[in-house]
């Protein structure tokens, strides 16, 4: 029997008999899973039941799922530097280590009592956690997730505690966050000793950073402020400079609303030298000169901003809103700086997310438990997927992106 016979009537499920008998070896062989890449790969977070879906963005479907993740009722997930290993954040303050290729958790540990994201280090060796409870940072061994450093965020004369908020990985350096409590944001540098970072603190930088990105070329931290109008920005380039204001009064002589859920700025969208972010109470998407660092446009849109995203080659940004207007998204087309969709994808959108080179976005709809798929050329649902409660989606390119 020749080879082709034989992959044929392995195929179609035809017994071979005993005269055919495979050594042990290479019946291993055929019985291992087809060697894949992660490429396309990604989970969906299962807020309500302390689980994630693995799913595969080129066929559309979910490959498995892993439980056991805690409480993911504000989870966050980035990714080792492989594309393998998901790191889930959960709010009870857990760490989860997942094989995104074997769909099973590979670790966890208790490293705080609130926790609400991290950030995986320039050369992948380090996941940081950013906690409410105790507060600070926590720098874990990527490969083990044995603790390395903790960094207390202490402030004040009396050593108060502060939340950490907008964690991201600082190119060559470390990690860069922002006080909430505190005012301030914090560089740690964990090039020369990881076990002993050296700490840079900047003061006063504004009331209330409540979350923060960086630049696509990592070179400026931006952080938002809840307590007043404005962003905080460092200059990563020219630290000595300090953090500067900009955007300084953008809601001014406007009647701040209530607003129902924080805007994420980690969904940050940049494109054409322009970026753009939601204004905290207002029904308004800020516009902004990346090489002046001012404001050149506002956008009008249907509810509050949470986030504003560009698809990857940056024509277009897609917007979710807070309640009551979080079950619509809308579509921003960066030429003509209008608005040119609004869709209804189902109740409660938590999420979105473009596949890799933007094809596809997929958005969680967490109170008709389902992700739903739309092209991005026709705006057109082209797929459905079932998920319990969905709230975030993250896929794997993200590993290979500053910030993410």
């Amino acid at each position: 029997m020749d080879r082709r016979t034989f992959a044929s009537r392995v195929s179609a499920g035809i017994g071979l008999g005993a005269a055919w008998a495979l050594p042990a070896a290479a019946q291993i062989a055929v019985a291992a899973p087809a060697l894949r890449g992660t490429g396309d790969l990604g989970v969906v977070i299962e807020r309500a039941v302390g689980q994630v879906k693995v799913v595969d963005t080129s066929a559309c479907t979910i490959l498995g799922t892993v439980s056991g993740l805690g409480d993911l009722s504000h989870a966050s997930v980035v990714f080792s530097r492989d594309g393998r290993y998901a790191y889930v954040f959960g709010r009870d303050g857990g760490l989860s280590k997942v094989d995104v290729l074997a769909q099973r958790l590979e670790k966890r540990v208790m490293q705080a009592g609130n926790s609400i994201g991290g950030a995986v280090s320039q050369d992948g060796r380090f996941v940081a956690a950013q906690n409410y409870e105790p507060g600070g940072v926590r720098v874990f061994d990527a490969a083990t997730l044995e603790l390395v450093a903790d960094i207390p965020a202490r402030y004040g004369d009396a050593g108060q505690s502060s939340k950490v908020v907008g964690l991201a990985d600082a190119p060559g350096l470390g990690f860069v966050f922002a006080l909430f409590d505190a005012g301030e944001i914090w560089v740690a540098d964990l090039s020369t000793n990881p076990r002993q970072p050296v700490v840079t603190r900047y003061k006063n930088v504004g009331k209330q950073p409540y979350d923060g990105l960086i630049t696509p070329d990592g070179r400026y931290y931006l952080a938002g402020l809840f307590g007043e109008d404005g962003l905080a920005m460092l200059d990563l380039w020219q630290p000595g400079k300090g953090v500067q204001r900009v955007l300084g009064g953008y809601g001014r002589g406007k009647e701040a609303l209530p607003v129902y859920k924080m805007p994420h700025l980690r969904g940050w969208a940049q494109a054409d030298g322009k970026l753009y972010l939601p204004a905290i109470g207002l029904h308004e998407v800020l516009v902004v000169d990346t090489r002046s660092w001012q404001e050149v446009g506002r956008i009008k849109v249907r509810g509050q901003p949470v986030f504003v995203m560009a698809r990857p080659d940056g024509r277009e940004i897609w917007v979710n809103f807070a309640h009551p207007d979080n079950s619509h998204v809308q579509v921003i087309d960066t030429l003509t700086q209008q608005v040119t969709h609004t869709l209804l994808p189902g109740q409660v959108v938590l999420h979105m997310e473009f596949t890799p080179r933007g094809e596809v976005v997929w958005i969680s709809c967490r109170d008709d438990n389902k992700v739903v798929l739309y092209s991005t050329r026709s705006k057109q649902v082209v797929g459905e997927l079932a998920a319990n409660a969905p709230s975030g989606i993250f896929f794997t390119s993200r590993a290979a992106r500053i910030g993410f």
